[in-house]
């Protein structure tokens, strides 16, 4: 409510809310019907011949209630946030909630991550007690992208296929979560000549996969690859983890593999990104995390 574009939207807020709360004064009084013990009067609504609607006034207790209510609403409008830019006589801000309730969670849970923060990364996967942190903490700050069962999905990657952008290492891990990764491949279809360059490439990088291809147009892709895709995914398509550049001998596709797919990344190219987490989680949760992660790693490597 603190950021209004002009003085009108302030004031815009101010007289809708107050005047809705005065006009239900009167609202209330003319619409209370006819007072106690006199003659009763009748909506002039009759069924079944001689049934009649009376008008009869509401109950003392229930009229009150409406007037407590009204009141309430005032003294709340002075006391919080909810008139225009007025913040209320209390101060109260829903950041400073948040920091006040982070703040006390921080002093409560802080050295429990603290005495994990020093143990080695691949010893700490193997802590059961730990994991079981470090899985709430996955829930909490990473499943909205990578999934629940941490196998990722269009565009977010696999945690658990053992195949890793920018390095499986636990200390690499470690690294990404802390300080995200950017992930950004141009589009080519301008410099391969347009789409019938793009389709001579994709034929040839579904062939580094052994996959189904078109064995003439590969051909005529190979040079177009070797010329412009080198530089990022190596002379021979198994990519290159310091630059974040994808493995194409394999069958791993982040934005998915099909003909069509494969294309279309091509000729528009991809941005990905992962975003930091060092100042949000700091780095005791983020150290327990990585440990999380790369523990998933491990179970494909005992499986």
């Amino acid at each position: 409510m603190a950021d209004f574009v002009s003085e009108f939207w302030h004031w815009f807020i101010i007289v809708l809310t107050v005047g809705g709360l005065l006009a239900m004064f009167p609202l209330i009084i003319l619409n209370r019907g006819d007072k106690p013990g006199g003659d009763p009067q009748t909506t002039d609504h009759t069924w079944d011949e001689d049934l009649q609607e009376y008008n009869n006034p509401l109950p003392g207790w229930w009229l009150n209630m409406f007037y407590i209510t009204l009141v309430f609403s005032f003294a709340y409008l002075l006391l919080y946030p909810g008139l225009g830019r007025f913040p209320g006589f209390l101060g109260w801000t829903s950041l400073g909630q948040y920091e006040a309730e982070r703040q006390a969670a921080e002093e409560k849970f802080g050295p429990l991550f603290n005495q994990y923060a020093a143990e080695d990364l691949k010893v700490l996967a193997r802590n059961e007690e730990a994991m079981k942190t470090g899985e709430r903490l996955y829930a909490n700050y990473c499943a909205v992208c990578h999934g629940s069962d941490a196998r990722g999905a269009r565009g977010f990657p696999n945690l658990r296929d053992g195949d890793w952008l920018y390095g499986g290492a636990p200390e690499q891990i470690k690294t990404s979560i802390l300080d995200g990764r950017n992930g950004a491949m141009p589009g080519w279809q301008a410099a391969l000549g347009g789409e019938k360059g793009v389709f001579a490439v994709t034929e040839f990088v579904l062939s580094l996969s052994d996959r189904e291809h078109n064995a003439q147009a590969a051909a005529e892709g190979k040079a177009k690859f070797q010329q412009l895709c080198v530089g990022c995914h190596g002379p021979e398509g198994k990519g290159n983890q310091a630059l974040g550049a994808p493995n194409l001998t394999n069958r791993t596709w982040l934005y998915g593999g099909s003909q069509k797919t494969v294309m279309e990344s091509i000729a528009n190219g991809r941005q990905g990104r992962m975003p930091p987490h060092r100042e949000f989680l700091g780095e005791d949760k983020v150290h327990l995390l990585a440990a999380y992660v790369y523990s998933l790693a491990a179970e494909l490597e005992h499986e």
